[in-house]
């Protein structure tokens, strides 16, 4: 009997997975709830390769499969996956299924709250540096699988994981793994703050070598004791983790791991102190894999940056119109917030997720002059202002007339920036936040 395996989520991970697995010699069912995915057009060409494709269809455990490969979009608890569990088929994420083919290749597993994609980047822009095929994949760049369906195999695997993609991920082990920060979020699909902790842990487990950032106090208490001889970064310099050796830390104006000086700090060309802890957290891997010093600091001086994430896109009159589209939660908004200078004009809203807002609404109150409300969630963003005794907001609805108010209001308010950076997922608006971010992008590049 042919081996049978279905594919739920049309989105870049599914399509990879499936022609994987079609590649692999098996029969494959590709599936997507919705009639119109984003990635519709790549219908024909995946039926042109013998993959069956089922639009406006939920997966069933009574579908015809051995093995259901799931997108990291999808539930890994909805009952249709826990039937099909408990009647023997077998189920993985795509990340998972990535890694049983890619294994033999040493991966660099990136995780963490907030600082996922910044740490990846970097990463893999050393390892470039240095002569490597060391793409990033996963939650940026290329989906893990289209890796592995390329004709030149990577030196490294470079992996943003988020923690619905290692939930799905019973055996992914990399050689070296970081953890950037710890706060609450995804909690709607984890239920608890400690189920949550506990899938991200689950990576480094089985991991070989392990980087946590020491700056987190989330992690300094609650990591500590986990993993056996992990490497401790801080941009506080030294004595801020002396006892939690080995370090990596900033002192004197560079990068050091255990006193020997790496980098200088200020090769990295991005704002806020939150990247100085990234630089550190990808330093570190580089070291640990085993690249010189020289290759280190030239892949760092040349990195460009992360599209979405503290992104310049237009100066106007003086005032800088800032990206941060990528910050979707109450602490990478916060962090962005601190990154620049005051006083701001903050456009944020769009799809509200739960978690602890107290940081951001302290930056506001420290950062902003105003702020625009899109979005879903601008009538309870606008009462958690008021709840404090802010304000200075107004409800504008959509980012076209946020940029265009901003414009009308920087000159009065003496603004010195325009950010956005919306504290809330996208997809009450926009398909993702990148496509929110290139809309932003483009109305202020508008004179």
């Amino acid at each position: 009997m042919d081996k049978q395996a279905h594919v739920i989520g049309l989105g870049k991970s599914g399509i990879a997975a499936a022609r994987l697995l079609a590649q692999q010699g098996w029969q494959v069912v590709l599936s997507d709830r919705t009639t119109t995915p984003l990635l519709a057009d790549a219908v024909p060409a995946l039926q042109a390769e013998g993959i069956k494709v089922q639009l406006g269809h939920s997966f069933s455990s009574h579908d015809e499969a051995a093995l259901v490969v799931v997108s990291p979009g999808v539930p890994w608890d909805i009952p249709p996956l826990v039937e099909a569990r408990a009647s023997g088929k077998e189920v993985i994420g795509e990340a998972e299924f990535a890694w049983r083919t890619l294994r033999d290749r040493p991966w660099v597993g990136i995780t963490g709250t907030n600082g996922k994609t910044t740490v990846t980047a970097l990463t893999a822009a050393i390892f470039q540096a240095a002569g490597l095929q060391a793409p990033a994949c996963g939650n940026i760049g290329e989906a893990i699988g289209e890796l592995a369906l390329n004709s030149i195999s990577p030196d490294w695997v470079i992996a943003e994981l988020s923690s619905y993609q290692i939930e799905a991920a019973a055996t992914l082990a990399p050689k070296i793994s970081l953890w950037t920060t710890f706060t609450p979020d995804h909690l709607a699909r984890h239920k608890t703050l400690e189920n949550y902790f506990r899938i991200k842990a689950k990576l480094l487990h089985q991991s070989e070598q392990v980087v946590l950032n020491g700056d987190d106090p989330y992690l300094r208490t609650h990591a500590a004791d986990l993993f056996p001889q992990p490497y401790w970064t801080s941009a506080k310099g030294r004595e801020a983790i002396a006892p939690l050796p080995p370090l990596v830390y900033i002192e004197a104006g560079w990068v050091k791991i255990n006193d020997t000086p790496i980098v200088a700090a200020d090769a990295l060309n991005m704002v806020g102190e939150h990247n100085q802890q990234n630089l550190l957290l990808a330093v570190a891997a580089a070291h640990l894999a085993g690249l010189e010093p020289a290759a280190i600091a030239r892949g760092v001086e040349t990195f460009p940056g992360v599209p979405h994430r503290l992104a310049r896109v237009a100066t106007w009159q003086g005032i800088d119109f800032i990206n941060d589209s990528k910050a979707t939660n109450y602490d990478a908004a916060a962090v962005g917030l601190r990154a620049i200078a005051p006083p701001a004009i903050l456009i944020a809203g769009g799809e509200a997720k739960d978690g602890d807002d107290a940081d951001w609404l302290q930056e506001i109150q420290a950062k902003a002059a105003t702020v625009l409300l899109i979005g879903k969630a601008a009538a309870q963003f606008a009462t958690r202002l008021d709840a404090i005794g802010f304000s200075e907001y107004e409800i504008v609805e959509t980012m076209e007339r946020a940029v265009q108010r901003s414009r009308e209001l920087a000159p009065q308010l003496a603004a010195k920036t325009v950010l956005l950076s919306p504290a809330c997922a996208s997809f009450d608006q926009y398909p993702n936040f990148e496509v929110r971010g290139d809309h932003f992008r483009d109305l202020c590049q508008v004179t």
